[in-house]
């Protein structure tokens, strides 16, 4: 028997048991993507981390998996997973004395560049910084207002917009709602997420509004297909939809906007965003946030090897 040791984190929180539950696994190198699969599916947490071997300094090729397949990316994982390398001691000083360290993350959709800002006297605890590796897009959904308020067990007056499916690597239904009651209101109709999504290979759903208890932006996520029922933070949702609402800001500059989400789960999640824009051109779209270190432990496996 191997011990495959993992390490579990709350992210996009600077609070034990608020923000997103994420497990990783330090040493994965050499196991196959069934165990891996099946590692995701015994801990059943919205993704779990599984890092290679480091192939230069600082750099680590990952793969992320949520309880039902394999993903190309995600931000949570991608801000956890930085964060954890920091904090076990995994990653080399650039400079002595700088303030931050830079990394790479080889995942799915490519090579995640990631700075590490450490705790200051202002913070305590580090935050991982990471530039999506492609830049926001969008294309119309399938749904219309109409069936979109069915799904969400909502009244169609209370969709503001056509929805839209939005990506940075990892493609989303987008569904404006008009307030945030709305959107705390709203409960995922299983039948008729089937009924009209359910021969597509999309049905993830990320709704929201413009206004927050404590950020820019409130939102929730609905994954089903993936073995989610509903995500507390959703990395990958958020960078796509800041980079759309950029898209219509006249000038240039830099658009700081954050989402809070998970509140209605009773884990309340922080993403931090900035959007480099110039005439409606998205240049880059950076997402931020914290992680707290939350438990660790050790699964005992049969390997081939063994």
């Amino acid at each position: 028997m191997s011990s495959l040791r993992y390490y579990t984190l709350d992210v996009f929180t600077d609070t034990a048991f608020g923000g997103n539950p994420l497990a990783v696994f330090v040493d994965a190198e050499g196991l196959d993507s069934q165990l891996m699969q099946q590692l995701a599916k015994e801990l059943n947490l919205s993704e779990t981390v599984f890092i290679g071997q480091s192939t230069a300094p600082n750099r680590y090729a990952v793969r992320i998996f949520t309880p039902a397949e394999e993903i190309p990316f995600a931000g949570h994982p991608t801000v956890g997973t930085a964060l954890l390398l920091f904090k076990l001691g995994m990653l080399t000083e650039q400079e002595k004395d700088s303030n931050s360290i830079e990394l790479i993350l080889e995942e799915g959709v490519g090579d995640i560049a990631v700075t590490i800002q450490k705790p200051s006297s202002l913070r305590k605890e580090p935050v991982a910084r990471f530039r999506t590796a492609q830049l926001p897009e969008s294309q119309p959904s399938s749904l219309t207002q109409q069936t979109a308020a069915q799904i969400l067990s909502v009244q169609p007056a209370q969709i503001v917009s056509q929805p839209f499916i939005a990506s940075c690597g990892l493609p989303f239904h987008m569904i404006e709602l008009e307030n945030l009651a709305a959107v705390s209101a709203a409960d995922l109709d299983s039948a008729a997420l089937k009924q009209h999504l359910g021969n597509d290979t999309l049905q993830d759903i990320y709704l929201f509004c413009r206004e927050g208890r404590k950020a820019d932006i409130h939102a929730r996520m609905f994954a089903p297909m993936h073995g989610i029922s509903e995500d507390p933070a959703t990395g990958s949702a958020a960078s796509a939809l800041v980079g759309i609402i950029a898209r219509n800001l006249p000038g240039q500059g830099v658009q700081k906007l954050s989402i809070e989400q998970g509140v209605e789960m009773g884990r309340p999640s922080y993403i931090h965003t900035d959007v480099l824009y110039e005439n409606s051109d998205i240049k880059a779209v950076y997402v931020a946030g914290q992680a707290v270190l939350v438990s660790e432990g050790t699964f005992l496996v049969q390997l081939q090897s063994d």
